[in-house]
């Protein structure tokens, strides 16, 4: 079973303040369960909003210099 992660977690795993996460869950961005009046983040759900949010670099080849003719 995943693990469920609170609020205040999921922030410090994000490095950022609670109300991101909970602004993800208001908008329906990432999977949650609420627990009564409280709200859970499974663990695989924070870890595919980062893969699914992850921008992979550009790699520029090097310019091979021309000779002046």
């Amino acid at each position: 079973m995943d693990r469920l992660l609170t609020v205040q977690e999921v922030a410090e795993r994000l490095g950022t303040g609670v109300r991101f996460p909970r602004r993800l869950i208001e908008e329906r961005r990432i999977t949650f369960v609420k627990v009564g009046r409280h709200v859970r983040i499974p663990e695989s759900a924070v870890n595919a909003f980062v893969a699914a949010n992850t921008v992979e670099p550009i790699v520029l080849h090097p310019v091979a210099l021309r000779s002046a003719a």
